[in-house]
């Protein structure tokens, strides 16, 4: 093809035989002369330590093989499926677990099942609801590092909904031993918004 700049040549591979110089007269049947079949068959990926959904994990040269060339390579992506007891952000691990009142008040120790085996918590006297424990080290295996994650245990202290009669009467003598007052509450505002509306109500 000739333009105002000269002579342009373009080249591509031959529309028979592909760029490879022979043409397969008699192909069989089975590839039809592509040299390939397609079959199915079974990998075994390792998936390493700390892996997370979104990443592909290359399997070399495990791809379909195009006509007479190597074959390419095959990407597997991962996910990862959700835990009921876990919920992991980042190489964190947390979990929640529930604690009796009265083992909140009076201290306890409690075993929760973790991916290295049962391990002991220790729940102080006095613990409040929303307090959290930490575990170092037994969280998610760093991807591209040495070490792991930790694991964050919340503790949710369980107030009884039902009480019978002697149950009640226990709790009451509690409360008046206590010196508690049950028509009586306590509003706590240390700082932001509610520290600025009584401020502000302080003043009119």
């Amino acid at each position: 093809m000739r333009s105002i700049l000269g002579q342009v040549m373009t080249a591509a591979p031959c529309g028979s035989c592909e760029g490879f110089g022979s043409i397969i007269k008699d192909p069989c049947n089975e590839c039809n002369g592509q040299g390939r079949i397609r079959s199915r068959r079974s990998l075994t990926v390792k998936v390493p330590g700390g892996v997370a959904t979104g990443p592909a994990s290359s399997c070399r040269r495990k791809a379909k093989q195009a006509r007479r060339r190597p074959p390419g390579d095959l990407y597997v992506e991962i996910r990862v499926n959700s835990d009921s007891t876990y919920i992991r952000e980042g190489d964190d691990l947390h979990a929640t677990l529930s604690v009796p009142m009265t083992a909140a008040a009076l201290g306890t120790e409690l075993q929760l099942e973790t991916f290295d085996g049962p391990q002991e918590i220790d729940v102080k006297s006095g613990t409040q609801s929303g307090e959290v424990i930490t575990l170092r080290g037994l969280g998610v295996t760093h991807l591209r590092g040495y070490g792991r994650g930790d694991l964050k245990v919340h503790l949710h202290v369980e107030t009884p909904g039902k009480l019978d009669a002697a149950q009640e009467d226990l709790l009451r003598q509690l409360a008046k031993l206590r010196g508690e007052q049950f028509t009586e509450g306590k509003l706590v505002a240390s700082g932001g918004m509610f520290a600025k509306l009584r401020d502000k109500l302080g003043n009119l």
